[in-house]
């Protein structure tokens, strides 16, 4: 397994990967990543990003997942998780733990809080965000894009310095 990341080669296989998701999930919906003008070559949409980035898990040449950071709201140093998707066949191996740990660890460089949006109905992902100590807020962060999202989540990224540790 390799994770890595975006190239312009990798462009197609994501695009496939996240819009076949979404059709399971019946999300080929306006709304959704499913229509994001940057998926016809998301490996530029990253390029031009400020402290972002997207990377792609590769097994046997095939790109299997991937997972972005992008800013969201740089006055409030706050991110965006985007895009974590992973191929049926490749669930269930932690791999997007893995997905999960490279985006945060690089997160925390620049921000001090990651959000993300997701659906109620996408079980494994709700739990996966949950297990990384993202709090569910009531509504979407001003800026968001994704209107049919019904799920929105928070994670502070820098810990306040402990006095025992000082």
């Amino acid at each position: 397994m390799i994770i890595r990341e975006i190239l312009p080669k990798d462009d197609k296989a994501i695009k496939h990967l996240i819009k076949a998701t979404l059709e399971s999930f019946d999300l080929a919906i306006a709304g959704t990543a499913y229509f994001d003008p940057e998926l016809e070559q998301l490996s530029q949409y990253y390029a031009r990003q400020t402290n972002g980035t997207y990377w792609v898990v590769e097994i046997n040449d095939e790109i299997i997942g991937g997972c972005g950071i992008a800013p969201f709201d740089m006055n409030r140093k706050i991110c965006e998780l985007q895009k974590l998707y992973l191929d049926p066949k490749a669930q269930g191996q932690g791999i997007a733990k893995v997905l999960m740990k490279t985006a945060l660890s690089y997160a925390q460089n620049y921000y001090d809080y990651c959000y993300l949006e997701t659906m109620n109905k996408m079980d494994k992902a709700n739990s996966l965000y949950r297990s990384f100590g993202f709090t569910k807020l009531n509504e979407p962060l001003v800026g968001s894009v994704h209107s049919v999202m019904d799920v929105w989540y928070l994670k502070k990224l820098q810990e306040e310095p402990n006095e025992e540790n000082i």
